[in-house]
């Protein structure tokens, strides 16, 4: 048994009769990584994600390029919070009452993700997702698909940051040790 495809990349024919994705992959190296939104920290490239359904003031989880150990990635995360944001503590987000109690801090996840701009920059489509990135899971088999680490926030609920599970069948992803 085969698992459903995790998305579908939209292409259209050229002419000569080649399709070409819709969107642009991009893969993310070291030269082009930071200017994309992520930061750079201790060599590791680290950037925040929301969910894909409500617009947050913070992120609900972080990517780190390549397969990294857990603890790295909690570290890579503070540093991101405490350059983009401004703040060092990575348990709540700021205004939240510290006396709540925050579970501990969830494992990090090796998976793979496909990086997207839309649309293809030669192009331009004119709608509201122009001149947007967007990450999707992928299994590592698929093209453009780059080795990522992504950790939950600790003060996000479990289902807004979407972070494939390894528990679940069929997900491409293990857990970071």
């Amino acid at each position: 048994m085969t698992a459903p495809a995790l998305y579908e990349i939209e292409t259209s024919e050229g002419d000569d009769g080649t399709p070409h994705p819709v969107e642009q992959l991009w893969t993310p190296c070291a030269d082009d990584a930071a200017d994309s939104g992520f930061v750079a920290h201790r060599s590791l490239y680290v950037t925040g994600i929301d969910d894909a359904i409500d617009d947050h003031l913070y992120p609900v989880a972080f990517i780190v390029l390549g397969h990294q150990a857990w603890s790295d990635v909690i570290e890579a995360a503070a540093a991101y919070m405490a350059r983009v944001h401004g703040w060092r503590n990575l348990h709540l987000y700021p205004g939240d009452d510290p006396s709540v109690l925050i579970p501990r801090i969830p494992r990090a996840v090796h998976t793979h993700g496909v990086f997207l701009r839309h649309p293809h920059p030669d192009h331009g489509c004119a709608c509201e997702w122009d001149d947007t990135w967007r990450m999707v899971w992928a299994p590592a088999d698929e093209p453009g698909a780059v080795p990522v680490t992504v950790l939950r926030h600790p003060a996000a609920l479990v289902t807004t940051a979407g972070i494939p599970n390894p528990d679940e069948d069929g997900t491409p992803a293990t857990w970071a040790t």
